[in-house]
């Protein structure tokens, strides 16, 4: 391949990562206006949830029909569906429209994120130029962070959260037409062999029994939740059972027999199940427990995104020199330090307090991502590249899912709980109290009491997300231990 297409094909994949970056802080800013609007407040953890389960669900699937199709079709067609589920949203007259959209978004997005890793690691076969790249992939997602909490929050507050979602239409349709007339492989590495069905049934039914289980938690009968768990861990072990007699897998069984790839999943799962907290709730927490505006809200996701960048480029140069586990472990004691700061503080964190812990979450997580998504693809054989990296964004975006259901359920139960125990405040005054532009418009009395309930809320959540990072940390101080000085992938 020529260097000048080599270099157009990179440009146009980079583009996914920074759609990614402006529809996640765009969307997280807007949150406040459009769960207003559409009365939504407690179906938050269903917005984060459903986009995520989309993303996560349909990402080995995208995989797949790379390696039967070819990566170029699989990537032109998820980001056509996630430039339509954008158009889709931002036309929703109700929450469910909302969330079934938002849904559809996700799964394109699923494809539209992995494919171009996948690209990466055939079009860099040397590992410090592939890991440049992916640290150029992490500046593209930090840049569009920084650009989206302004953006998104000068359009809730000029115009409407509506517009949000045409933002990125320009940069999907550059983005499909440049790979789709200059990228070319060779026909897919698994053309010919029947697709596992089954398999891809399986897994699709049990993750949305699990999914659906753990949003239930709370709202319905606690025995048609433990239902749905028991039959989502037997279709899960029927999972395991079929795809050990497939001829080409969803999900292979003999990468579960790598053990270094287990821990590398075992982080991306805890280490993101964290992170979505931090991304989705401050924001919330700005707007909702300080009453600032959307705009200024946004911006709590700047200094993390500068940061992001600098931990991503960081790598490249030293993770030849230091032990992987010990790059490992400065990360996950930045992110620590980051909720750390707010359970200390509690409804006292200021709105400067923010931006400043939001710095060492985004150094932690820049500088885990790139360790952790080039060692996933230098685990495995070549043959097994696209899978792992597909299941690495699997297991990274499910437990995003799983862990904002949770979160969900954690608010819903504490603002239930605060509605119930204090009587002229409603669900419905909540939701307004979440949005800058109807909070004033709610009685000044009863304004301390309704950031109070709001506030346990977000602090319940941050509990749960800092209990997560505690647990990262022992297994990453285990497995450092046992690995001794063992470094990073050798970047030559």
């Amino acid at each position: 391949m020529k260097l000048a297409h080599r270099r157009l094909i990179t440009f146009a994949l980079l583009l996914s990562n920074i759609m990614a970056g402006m529809d996640g802080t765009i969307v997280n800013t807007a949150l406040p206006a459009i769960t207003s609007a559409l009365h939504g407040l407690q179906y938050t953890g269903w917005i984060v949830a459903t986009f995520l389960f989309g993303m996560s669900v349909a990402t080995p699937f995208w995989s797949k029909f790379g390696e039967h199709k070819g990566n170029r079709v699989a990537y032109v067609t998820a980001t056509t569906l996630f430039g339509l589920g954008a158009i889709f949203q931002a036309q929703a007259p109700s929450i469910t429209w909302f969330i079934i959209a938002r849904t559809l978004m996700g799964i394109g997005a699923g494809g539209m994120n992995t494919i171009p890793f996948i690209v990466f690691a055939h079009l860099y076969p040397d590992l410090k130029q592939r890991s440049q790249v992916v640290g150029l992939a992490s500046a593209c997602f930090g840049t569009a962070s920084i650009i989206g909490p302004l953006l998104g929050g000068w359009i809730v507050d000029n115009l409407t959260w509506h517009w949000v979602f045409y933002v990125n239409l320009p940069v999907a349709v550059v983005a499909i037409a440049v790979v789709g007339l200059f990228y070319r492989e060779q026909k897919g590495a698994a053309a010919g062999r029947q697709i596992d069905y089954r398999g891809g049934t399986c897994l699709v039914a049990g993750l949305t029994m699990l999914l659906c289980a753990i949003e239930l938690v709370g709202t319905s009968p606690l025995w048609l939740v433990a239902l749905l768990l028991v039959a989502s861990g037997l279709t899960l072990y029927l999972l395991g059972k079929v795809e050990a007699g497939a001829a080409d897998p969803i999900v292979p069984n003999r990468l579960f027999k790598n053990r270094e790839l287990m821990v590398d999943f075992t982080l991306f799962v805890i280490i993101w199940g964290s992170f979505i907290a931090f991304v989705t709730y401050v924001p919330m927490w700005a707007q909702g427990v300080l009453g600032l505006s959307a705009l200024i809200g946004g911006v709590t996701q700047i200094p993390g995104a500068f940061t992001d960048f600098i931990g991503s480029e960081l790598v490249p140069y030293i993770q030849h020199r230091v032990a992987k586990y010990t790059l490992v472990l400065v990360g996950v004691l930045c992110i620590l330090v980051a909720f750390l700061g707010i359970l200390l503080c509690g409804q006292h964190t200021s709105f400067g307090l923010l931006l400043f812990l939001g710095s060492f979450e985004g150094f932690g997580v820049g500088m885990i991502f790139n360790l952790l998504q080039v060692s996933v693809q230098t685990d495995v054989a070549v043959e097994d590249v696209p899978i792992a990296t597909s299941l690495a964004y699997l297991v990274r975006i499910l437990s995003q899912t799983m862990m904002s259901a949770v979160y969900g359920v954690i608010l819903n139960l504490s603002l239930s709980h605060g509605v119930a125990t204090h009587h002229g405040i409603t669900l419905t005054m909540l939701n307004e109290l979440s949005n800058a532009q109807t909070a004033k418009h709610l009685p000044k009395a009863l304004l301390p009491e309704m950031r109070r309930i709001l506030y346990s809320g977000y602090y319940n959540i941050v509990i749960a997300a800092f209990v997560l990072i505690v647990i990262s940390l022992v297994l990453v101080l285990v497995v450092r231990r046992r690995q001794g000085g063992k470094k990073g992938a050798n970047p030559a």
